[in-house]
C-alpha cells in the first residue's frame, strides 16, 4: 500500500548526504519532496501542513552522530512523526463487556464491510477463543446478507438469518436475543452502506447503533477511496461514537495516505488493517510497525508473527535436518515452499515486510496464482524428475507443460528459479544466513533494528 510514499521519502533524504547538522536550509528542498510525497500519497492537507511543520521544528537544529548519516538522522525524526500522528501503539477490541459484546461495523457501500465481518468473527474465534456470532441488518442489498451467511458457514460462526423486507432493529433486538440464549460472547453487526454520505442512512445507523449498545463501534474506509474516505470518516465520527477504524484493501493500489489521515481526523485508533479477500486477511495495526514499513525498513515483527501462525514448523524442522546433513534442495522441496509462501500471501506480501530490495532476478509480484501455476508444475512432474531435476530434456519438459496447462517456458522457468534457490540453500548452510541478517540490519538507522 505505501510503496510510492515509501520511494519518494527514500529519495528525498538522499539529498543530505555529507551535511553534519540539519538546518532550515538543508531540508527545505528534502521536506518539500517530503510534502509532495505525502499529498501524491492523498494524505489531507491539513495532516500535511502540520506533519511538514512538526518534522520541521524537530529537525532544524539536529546535530548528526558519527553512526548516523543524515538522511537516516532526519528517517529516524519522520519515523517517529508517523508513529505520533498513527498512535503510539496497537489498540485492541474492548470487549470486557456483559455478553454478548457488540461490535458494529459501518461506512460507505464498498468498503468492504461484509468480509471485514467475517474476518474480524475469524480472528476472535482463533486468537482469543470467542464464540461469535454473525448478523447483517443491510436490509437494502439482500445480497449483503447472503455473503455473510456465506461466510459464517465458511468459517463456522454463528449466524442471524434476516429478510430484506424486516427493520434493521428488530433484526438487531432478535440477534442479542439469540445471542444471549446461545451463549455467544461476542456478535458482529454489519450494517447498511451507501455510495455517499446521506441523512437517511445516518439516522439508520443511529438506530441501530442505539439498539445494539455496541462496545465498539468501527468504521470501515477503503484505502483506496483517498480525499472522500476522509470525509466519510469525519461524516461518520459526527454521527456516532466511533472507536476505531478499519482500513481494507491495503494489498490493492492505495496509496496509503487514508492510514494517515483517518486517525489524524477522527481522533479515533486505526485498529486492523484489511488485505486481500482471503478470510484470514485482516491484522491488527501497529503504527510502529507501519511507519517502518512507509519508510522501507519492512516489518519483520509482523512477518514473524504471521509466519508462526501459518507455516508448518514440523515441515520446516525436516528441510533444515535434510540441508545440515547435505542432502540437496529438490523439487519436492520446492513445491513444499510455494505452499507456504502461498498461505503468506505471495511473494510480494513477504518481500513488503523484509527491509532489503528485492534480489535481482526475483520476481516480488510473484502471486498466488503464479505459486498455484508452478505447483501445478511440479505435479505433473513424476516423482524421480523431482528428486533429479537434471533428468528433465525437451522431451520431458513438453510433456510436464501438457500435463500442467502451461507453456515449456513456464518450465523452463521453474527450473531456473529451482536451481537460484538450491545455489541460496548452499549458501544458508556455509554461515550465508548470517550474512544475509547482518545485511539486513545494515539498512535500519540505529536504534530501530533493535
Amino acid at each position: 500500500m505505501f510503496e510510492g510514499l515509501s520511494d519518494r521519502l527514500s529519495r528525498a533524504t538522499q539529498n543530505l548526504r555529507g551535511k553534519g547538522r540539519l538546518t532550515e536550509e538543508n531540508i527545505a528542498d528534502t521536506m518539500r519532496q517530503v510534502r509532495m510525497a505525502l499529498l501524491e500519497a492523498d494524505v489531507a492537507l491539513p495532516v500535511v501542513r502540520e506533519f511538514i511543520d512538526r518534522v520541521r521544528e524537530r529537525a532544524v537544529g539536529t546535530q548528526v552522530t558519527r553512526s548516523l548519516t543524515p538522511g537516516q538522522a532526519l528517517i529516524k525524526i519522520i519515523h517517529d512523526q508517523l508513529v505520533e500522528i498513527m498512535g503510539a501503539a496497537n489498540e485492541g477490541l474492548k470487549l470486557n463487556a456483559q455478553p454478548p459484546a457488540v461490535v458494529l461495523l459501518a461506512g460507505l457501500q464498498g468498503a468492504g464491510k461484509t468480509t471485514t465481518a467475517a474476518k474480524l468473527a475469524r480472528l476472535l474465534q482463533e486468537r482469543d477463543r470467542k464464540k461469535v456470532l454473525l448478523a447483517s441488518v443491510d436490509i437494502h442489498r439482500p445480497a449483503a446478507i447472503l455473503q455473510l451467511q456465506r461466510l459464517a458457514d465458511e468459517i463456522d460462526a454463528g449466524f442471524e438469518p434476516a429478510d430484506a423486507g424486516e427493520d434493521p432493529v428488530a433484526i438487531t433486538e432478535r440477534a442479542l436475543a439469540t445471542a444471549r440464549r446461545q451463549g455467544f460472547d461476542v456478535l458482529i453487526l454489519d450494517t447498511a452502506g451507501r455510495l455517499h454520505v446521506d441523512e437517511d442512512m445516518m439516522a439508520e445507523v443511529q438506530r441501530v447503533h442505539r439498539s445494539a449498545g455496541a462496545v465498539e463501534t468501527l468504521f470501515v474506509v477503503d484505502s483506496m477511496a483517498g480525499q472522500d474516505a476522509v470525509n466519510a470518516a469525519r461524516a461518520f465520527d459526527q454521527a456516532l461514537p466511533l472507536t476505531g477504524v478499519i482500513v481494507t484493501k491495503t494489498d490493492g493500489d492505495a496509496r496509503g495516505g487514508v492510514a494517515l489521515s483517518v486517525r489524524q481526523v477522527t481522533g479515533k485508533p486505526i485498529k486492523f488493517l484489511g488485505a486481500g479477500e482471503k478470510i484470514d486477511a485482516l491484522e491488527p495495526f501497529h503504527p510502529e510497525r507501519v511507519a517502518s514499513r512507509i519508510l522501507g525498513m519492512g516489518d519483520v515483527v509482523s512477518l514473524v508473527e504471521e509466519v508462526e501462525r501459518k507455516v508448518d514448523r514440523e515441515e520446516a524442522g525436516k528441510l533444515a535436518r535434510k540441508l545440515r546433513k547435505g542432502k540437496g534442495f529438490d523439487l519436492a522441496d520446492l513445491r513444499d515452499q510455494l505452499a507456504q509462501m502461498e498461505q503468506l500471501g505471495g511473494l510480494g506480501a513477504l518481500m513488503d515486510k523484509l527491509p532489503m530490495s528485492v534480489p535481482k532476478g526475483v520476481d516480488a509480484a510473484l502471486g498466488e496464482r503464479q505459486l498455484r501455476r508452478q505447483m501445478a508444475v511440479i505435479d505433473s512432474m513424476t516423482p524421480r524428475e523431482r528428486r533429479f531435476p537434471k533428468l528433465i530434456d525437451n522431451s520431458r519438459k513438453r510433456r510436464i507443460a501438457r500435463g500442467a496447462g502451461v507453456q515449456v517456458q513456464d518450465v523452463n522457468r521453474l527450473l531456473k528459479q529451482h536451481n537460484q534457490m538450491q545455489k541460496m540453500m548452499k549458501k544458508m548452510g556455509r554461515g550465508g544466513m548470517g550474512r544475509m541478517m547482518k545485511a539486513m540490519q545494515g539498512r535500519l538507522p540505529p536504534g530501530l533494528g533493535r
